[in-house]
């Protein structure tokens, strides 16, 4: 049976919550109305990751915004986690949603909306913001070992520094020039190199669901002609100004997926997400059918 988390209402509506397969919780909130579109959130990230951008959908759509298994306040599920996991958790969501869904991940988040298609979920069509998918694989499993080193020993800034370069591949001097800024104000490790409003500081350690998303990582493939498989609609975007392998690897994405609307947004990176979410719902709102 779903069960409520104390949680404030806000526009946001309260926090609920649902069982998966495995008897995990998984903590979501639901609003607006419409067709329901589920946005699965970043690596580092929770119930805030989608709200900028969500709450400019809600007129339009009924909008679920789960947790992630790992990330408070959903449970921390079985380790090693997979990808399957993942899927295991939307679909018992959708199944409490009861019809088919709209999908748009962030990051992290877009490898498990790629996944659910791939495994045959209901889900009428996908909305990619950057997925790594080049960020697999066992090259990872040293980074996993250091990351719960440095979080043990309560070096967080280090912990970030090292999911930043090692994870998404943020370049030296980008994040020197983060680092010389405002250090309260940025944190790498949110999704590596994503901006987190100081507001943020009060969220749970997110350092377990790190590294729970970091043993999918490690499981996974990078072959990305697999993803040939997603046959729904799909609209795949990325700034300009994101760093490589992001556009290598998503230019050969948008070459394996059948179906693909391909869409660039000129000067931005990584972040678009957090700092245009006007512009990210625009794209979202006319790809997505309002039916």
């Amino acid at each position: 049976m779903p069960s409520e988390f104390e949680s404030p209402e806000s526009f946001f509506g309260p926090v609920a919550s649902i069982e998966s397969m495995d008897g995990t919780a998984i903590a979501y909130r639901q609003f607006g109305s419409g067709p329901p579109v589920v946005m699965v959130h970043c690596s580092g990230g929770g119930l805030h990751s989608w709200e900028p951008v969500a709450e400019l959908l809600a007129d339009r759509y009924e909008v679920w915004t789960p947790v992630r298994r790992g990330y408070a306040p959903s449970g921390p599920g079985r380790s090693p986690k997979s990808f399957a996991d993942e899927v295991a958790d939307l679909a018992a969501l959708i199944s409490k949603i009861g019809r088919p869904v709209h999908v748009v991940g962030m990051s992290y988040g877009a490898n498990v909306a790629l996944h659910a298609a791939v495994a045959g979920l209901p889900v009428r069509s996908l909305v990619l913001w950057e997925p790594p998918l080049f960020a697999v694989g066992d090259e990872l499993a040293p980074v996993l070992e250091e990351f719960q080193e440095l979080t043990a020993k309560g070096e967080q800034r280090r912990a970030d520094r090292l999911l930043a370069e090692k994870v998404a591949r943020i370049p030296a001097a980008l994040l020197d020039m983060m680092d010389a800024g405002d250090s309260d104000d940025t944190e790498p490790g949110t999704e590596p190199g994503t901006e987190r409003d100081t507001e943020r500081d009060a969220e749970p350690d997110e350092a377990p669901g790190w590294c729970r998303d970091l043993e999918s990582l490690i499981a996974d493939s990078a072959d990305v002609e697999r993803w040939s498989d997603v046959t729904v609609p799909t609209l795949l975007m990325r700034g300009a100004d994101t760093w490589q392998p992001m556009p290598e690897t998503l230019d050969r994405l948008a070459t394996a997926l059948p179906q693909v609307t391909y869409t660039t947004l000129p000067g931005q990176m990584h972040f678009a997400p957090s700092l245009v979410p006007d512009v990210v719902a625009a794209q979202i709102a006319d790809f997505l059918p309002h039916t």
